[in-house]
């Protein structure tokens, strides 16, 4: 079984009106649709732009202000995924619930359903500047084309975790990351290769790249979109399917296989997922 995927490098800048934001998705969406994508991942913190809008007397919204944007989204990029009929990740939301803020990653169906996935780890910004609540959960997605995770960047950095989602079936990780410098940016991506390598999935990875002037904490972007396989004969030696160019505005694309990673588990040249001892440390299978 194979998927198709698209994984957008978005472009933050200032805009003006809701519309401006929509406009800009629906730029990527259909590019997306022109290459005949299944799935497509935006990445974290991405509806952050609409933080830039202002309030209309010259003042910037601030991170509290962003759930009020929640049901707009929800309305927009559901009716893309119903419109083209592809799975999209539309990167991760600012929502309100119960008084906290929760940093959440969503998941459109073309069927009109809404998954939900609350980032687990949460960094010390994220803490200290936004008030952000840890996610209490941590489910799996069924889709047509399989079983699928929602991790969040820093989510990322923990081998707990993914080796929890593909316990439970998950072949392709999908992760929206937001990082500021080089530092978090290499933090995020090298963790993403060795859960790829350690697990035997796919990760799909991407993130902000321009600036927001106006918003705190979102005035610095350093990203780029990747597919990283494991490193095995079947799949490419550096384990990137594909990769954009580093902070340009801009969509990659590639098909995933599937059986690719059902034959690696079984006789590749390493076998991790199969050989970890767990008669030494607990598992979660």
């Amino acid at each position: 079984m194979k998927l198709r995927v698209s994984v957008v490098q978005y472009h933050l800048h200032t805009i003006h009106s809701f519309e401006e934001f929509a406009a800009q998705c629906e730029h990527y969406i259909k590019t997306a649709e022109e290459f005949g994508a299944e799935f497509v991942l935006f990445p974290e913190f991405f509806t952050t732009q609409l933080l830039s809008i202002g309030n209309g007397q010259g003042q910037s919204l601030t991170i509290n202000d962003l759930p009020g944007f929640t049901d707009q989204y929800r309305e927009l990029f559901s009716n893309f995924a119903k419109q083209t009929n592809m799975h999209i990740i539309a990167g991760t939301h600012v929502i309100e619930k119960g008084g906290k803020l929760y940093n959440t990653a969503h998941l459109f169906y073309p069927d009109g359903r809404i998954g939900e996935q609350a980032k687990l780890h949460i960094t010390p910004t994220e803490v200290n500047e936004w008030n952000m609540a840890k996610g209490e959960s941590f489910q799996i997605f069924d889709t047509d084309k399989g079983k699928i995770a929602l991790l969040t960047c820093y989510d990322i950095e923990f081998p707990e975790i993914v080796r929890m989602a593909k316990a439970k079936g998950a072949d392709v990780i999908f992760c929206p990351s937001c990082t500021d410098d080089r530092h978090g940016f290499h933090r995020v991506r090298y963790t993403s290769h060795a859960r790829a390598v350690e697990n035997q999935v796919y990760v799909v990875l991407t993130g902000t790249v321009g600036a927001l002037p106006t918003v705190d904490f979102m005035r610095a972007n350093f990203g780029q979109a990747v597919i990283i396989t494991p490193n095995d004969i079947p799949f490419p030696p550096k384990g990137i399917l594909v990769e954009g160019e580093l902070n340009n505005d801009m969509v990659v694309t590639a098909d995933l296989d599937l059986e690719l990673l059902y034959e690696v588990r079984e006789r590749g040249s390493v076998t991790t997922w199969r050989d970890r001892r767990t008669d030494l440390y607990p598992d979660w299978e």
